[in-house]
């Protein structure tokens, strides 16, 4: 804990990380919260996985105070699973700092949300669309903010949601601190950042290596009309303890979660056109090894911290590198050996070639008996 109490947290905080066996800060936390702490504006870029949230989390309990009565701390985050984990993370350190903590987020009661609004909040999780619905009726107000974190700031750029974060970010005051956490800092992201920060410290991570030493990855050549049979044949071969199958739209899913389903596979799917009670319900079940197999879009590949998850299924080819390894960064995780597998049709060739010189690696065939 040592490194930790250099950080200059409290030793209520250091024995709440303690209690949850966190001894020792991951290099984002190292790098990020010093400066926090000493007031700086920060953009960080660091691979998900990293220990973001609680690089910005620990210094904002740090700076926060129960006893002033207005919303200091406010986190945009671009989907609701991410708003859901934050806010489980905050939870847990309530204990060293009693604050009061709201998640707003679309597909919850906004009656519920309103009530508890009057009441005295101090940080706010919230995804861009929903926040800003109430900042428009007036019913949350940001005049005392002391920091802005934007989390996820390139995935929430990518899903369209630029003009709601400038919006959110002109109903906050000027001397706010503004925290931006991405995993890549592309040029629309540091334009969004440099534009709305004061002299910014940079923190870069450097990205670990593309193709992890513990994740086995393998290639099925396949066509779209024998892709479903061959996924099934991988499935029964493999029985994964825990797995998720990625498809590239809704549709998609919505067909695969229903054939696997009558085939007798223990699945169920998650995608943002699902209600948010349904949704919660899926990721809480498949966190407790209730669902063996999660089919979902992209939705779930970034940011969320499933452990356990020992393969992961490409059904559908990701548009990018990127995109691809964010999906197999699912499993292979805390030093475990995780298995990756991608279904290649001939029509996805090209990005297959893209990916492979991205990553770096010829993946190699398994061939389906």
């Amino acid at each position: 804990m040592i490194k930790f109490k250099k950080l200059g947290l409290s030793d209520d905080m250091l024995s709440i990380l303690k209690s949850q066996r966190i001894s020792e800060p991951t290099p984002i936390q190292e790098q990020s919260i010093l400066l926090i702490n000493d007031g700086h504006d920060v953009i960080a870029e660091a691979q998900t996985g990293t220990g973001k949230t609680l690089a910005f989390l620990l210094p904002m309990f740090e700076n926060m105070s129960p006893n002033i009565d207005t919303i200091q701390g406010l986190i945009v985050t671009p989907t609701r699973e991410l708003a859901i984990q934050i806010t489980q993370e905050a939870m847990k350190l309530k204990e060293a700092k009693d604050l009061n903590i709201l998640a707003l987020y679309g597909g919850k009661d906004i009656g519920s949300q309103l009530k508890k609004l009057k009441g005295n909040i101090h940080l706010v999780i919230a995804t861009p669309g929903r926040l800003l619905d109430h900042l428009n009726r007036n019913t949350i107000n940001l005049d005392h903010l002391k920091t802005l974190v934007l989390d996820e700031a390139d995935q929430m750029l990518l899903m369209g949601f630029k003009n709601e974060v400038r919006s959110i970010i002109s109903y906050t005051p000027n001397n706010r601190q503004t925290l931006c956490f991405s995993a890549t800092m592309n040029s629309e992201v540091k334009k969004l950042a440099y534009k709305n920060m004061h002299d910014p410290k940079l923190v870069m991570i450097e990205k670990k290596e593309v193709t992890l030493e513990n994740i086995k990855q393998f290639l099925i050549e396949t066509t779209d009309r024998r892709k479903q049979e061959d996924l099934c044949k991988i499935l029964d071969e493999e029985n994964p303890f825990m797995a998720i199958i990625f498809c590239r739209t809704k549709r998609r899913v919505d067909n695969l979660e229903e054939d696997l389903y009558q085939k007798g596979y223990n699945c169920k799917k998650l995608h943002g056109g699902i209600s948010q009670a349904k949704r919660e319900k899926v990721m809480k079940a498949f966190k407790n090894l209730e669902i063996q197999y999660l089919i979902t879009t992209d939705v779930a590949a970034r940011g969320l911290d499933i452990t356990g998850v020992t393969h992961v299924f490409n059904y559908d080819i990701p548009e990018n590198a990127e995109s691809y390894i964010h999906r197999i960064g699912r499993t292979g995780r805390a030093g475990e050996e995780g298995y990756a597998f991608l279904f290649v049709a001939p029509k996805d060739e090209t990005t297959l070639n893209t990916i492979e010189k991205e990553i770096q690696l010829k993946i190699p065939k398994r061939i389906l008996t």
